[in-house]
């Protein structure tokens, strides 16, 4: 019975091609525009570490000036960052399950093949932790170990493009590339990873694409690498050295830890408390003791990575798409009592009031199906012209669930446009058309 239903819809289309076009494009442009902002916003907003969201934390310490917030426009709010000398002091705690320390950095790398030039890489410096912490997907071999962290050895993990651009896309591990001035061994080259948002580095491009390169985060002192990420500091320092430098009171290490339980949660609070407090005794940490720890999902709705502006975009998106629907009210209605005559034969014929509006009904969602997909291919195209204005092409694409959303949006739509034209067609009394024919 659906498909005879389906197979009427098609001829009466079919009938009148350019208004069932007209109606099509209506559903079409609606649906195109809903889905890209719709799309946009899930993109921005979706959880990017599902299975530990909640037990992965942000951790924050607040070292900053005695005499003022580090954010006036929200006083009560620690660091975005820490100090190095704190960074490396919470570093000593085996409370976590997992912790890294970490910055951006930029080093040069100069690849092994003859007459290849030497190029730029962004480089994550972190602790072997970061790789179970954040479920990194490995090609080949894996994370470096605890012993490499304490060395620091000279280990590196490379990311899949990186591993392409140096050996052909080849099991490198075991290998050795020059990073600077030192060679390192490759121990694990990721599969493609790049997730979106960029949750663990938000202060430096939320929607920036993973790091080229990975090393281990106490290298930092006998290579003296600079941060290539946002440094703040509220104690003026004028000095050239490197090892003073570690020494500020400047912000620029991020802290990421994973804490599976709440007693482990609470017992790694009292330790950053403590720390805290010896600091204070010390005579750092001159403000009261504010440590926090945000779970990922909080990290990014305090860090607003989806702007308002984003979620106001959606909501305008849809009620775009109910406007048109809306609109095509009225041509269904016309289109369908064009109808009139044909109707009231089948009425007299004995078609019920039920299915007469069925029918015209699945009419409706079948134009609706139709504006659907080409409003998807619409919104594929338009993703992907956003994408490339704001570079970020490679984030913004339509994922299944925005696809099967994008459908159901257009049936939806489709059913508003049509439920009250079938309703007025299947209340025709065929004995004012019988007398026509």
């Amino acid at each position: 019975m659906l498909a005879y239903q389906i197979r009427m819809a098609f001829l009466s289309l079919r009938r009148n091609p350019y208004l069932s076009t007209l109606l099509i494009a209506g559903i079409a442009v609606g649906i195109a525009v809903a889905t890209s902002f719709v799309t946009i916003h899930h993109l921005m907003g979706k959880d990017p570490l599902p299975s530990k969201s909640s037990r992965v934390v942000y951790v924050q310490v607040d070292a900053w000036d005695p005499d003022g917030p580090y954010d006036d426009d929200n006083p009560t709010e620690p660091p975005d960052q820490l100090t190095y000398r704190d960074a490396r002091a919470l570093l000593e705690s085996d409370i976590p399950t997992h912790q890294s320390a970490m910055f951006k950095a930029q080093l040069t790398v100069h690849p092994e093949e003859a007459g290849a030039r030497p190029f730029r890489a962004m480089t994550r410096m972190c602790t072997g932790g970061f790789f179970p912490m954040f479920e990194v997907p490995f090609l080949y071999g894996g994370g470096w170990n605890q012993q490499a962290d304490d060395g620091p050895e000279q280990v590196a993990v490379l990311s899949f493009e990186t591993n392409v651009k140096l050996f052909g896309g080849d099991d490198s591990v075991g290998r050795r590339v020059r990073i600077e001035d030192r060679d390192f061994t490759v121990v694990g080259v990721m599969a493609p990873w790049s997730p979106s948002p960029k949750f663990y580095d938000t202060l430096n491009g939320a929607f920036d694409p993973a790091e080229e390169i990975y090393l281990p985060f106490r290298l930092v002192e006998p290579m003296e690498i600079d941060t290539a990420g946002n440094t703040n500091g509220w104690k003026f320092w004028s000095g050239t050295e490197f090892e003073e430098f570690l020494e500020t009171e400047y912000t620029w290490v991020q802290m990421w830890a994973q804490v599976d339980t709440p007693e482990q949660r609470d017992r790694y609070m009292a330790f950053l408390n403590a720390y805290a407090q010896q600091q204070k005794d010390l005579g750092r940490h001159g403000r009261p003791i504010n440590n926090r720890l945000k779970s990922v999902t909080e990290w990014l709705d305090f860090q607003e990575v989806v702007a308002e502006e984003v979620t106001s975009l959606a909501l305008i998106a849809v009620l775009f798409l109910v406007v048109c629907a809306f609109n095509l009210i009225g041509i269904l209605l016309g289109k369908f009592l064009a109808r009139a005559p044909e109707v009231g034969v089948r009425r007299a014929l004995g078609a019920s009031k039920a299915s007469v509006f069925l029918q015209h009904l699945i009419e409706c969602q079948v134009i609706g199906v139709l504006g659907g997909v080409f409003g998807l291919l619409l919104a594929t195209l338009s993703l992907r012209v956003i994408g490339r204005m704001v570079q970020v092409e490679e984030v913004l694409r339509l994922d299944f669930e925005m696809a099967v959303l994008g459908i159901l949006m257009s049936l939806g739509a489709a059913f508003v446009a049509g439920t009250y034209p079938a309703w007025r067609i299947c209340r025709i009394a065929p004995a004012a058309y019988l007398k026509l024919q």
